[in-house]
């Protein structure tokens, strides 16, 4: 791959990146292998570093409710990522051999379900839940909310019906169009008993609309650009 190739991939792994710290905020959920591995990429876009950056390697923290079970998922994004598939392995003391194997052939199956050019690291947490709850919690008021993020948003029609079905279903949240397009929507879940509070201090937004940001760098009249997830993360710290 030539080198102007690998700034590409690199510079997608900076953008992913920054969504995926947005996505876990909070201290020790996302441990970088080498603290200072961003910054190293960075200098090398910038042209002030001439060597290769070594890879992205990190630890997520995962706490999975139901069961409810701590992940530790190990990442190292190849320099070709996201072209050449992201090496990815769970691993949990909480679970026995059996149950971790089947919970690294669910990571290995979910991976080669996106094509060449597609990051994937952005995933539910649901993806790795590995058997149902056998007995369901009494729920009060629960607030859910997805992350639904997309290879890319761009025909008009398909934004306008994602923004009808967001009014039709009372969602609130954001549909960010461009590459990546990200969906946020969330909504209170209400038990059938009636319960103390009504769970709007939850709420991040008061609505669903679509979210208009710059895209990054110039693209002129091609469709196929890049969203600013630089500016992306700054407008999620303001609706913390």
């Amino acid at each position: 791959m030539s080198s102007a190739s690998v700034k590409e991939c690199l510079q997608l792994q900076l953008l992913e990146m920054e969504m995926l710290l947005s996505m876990f905020p909070n201290q020790g959920e996302v441990k970088l292998e080498d603290v200072n591995a961003l910054t190293t990429i960075k200098r090398y876009l910038e042209g002030t570093r001439e060597a290769l950056p070594p890879k992205i390697e990190f630890v997520i923290t995962l706490q999975i409710e139901e069961p409810k079970v701590k992940i530790d998922l190990q990442v190292t994004m190849p320099h070709s990522y996201p072209y050449v598939a992201l090496q990815l392995f769970g691993r949990s003391s909480e679970l026995d051999r059996q149950q971790q194997l089947l919970l690294n052939r669910g990571l290995t199956s979910y991976i080669g379900t996106f094509d060449p050019g597609q990051q994937c690291l952005l995933f539910p947490e649901r993806k790795l839940v590995y058997e149902p709850s056998i007995q369901a919690k009494p729920v009060k008021n629960v607030f859910l909310r997805m992350w639904i993020y997309s290879h890319h948003i761009y025909q008009q029609d398909l934004r306008k019906k994602i923004l009808d079905a967001g009014k039709r279903l009372d969602v609130t949240g954001f549909c960010m169009t461009g590459k990546p397009g990200i969906i946020c929507v969330g909504r209170l879940q209400r038990a059938i008993i009636e319960t103390e509070g009504n769970g709007e201090d939850l709420r991040l937004f008061h609505s669903f609309e679509e979210l208009l940001l710059e895209a990054h760098g110039d693209y002129g009249l091609r469709n196929d650009y890049h969203m600013n997830l630089g500016q992306f993360l700054e407008f999620l710290k303001k609706h913390k």
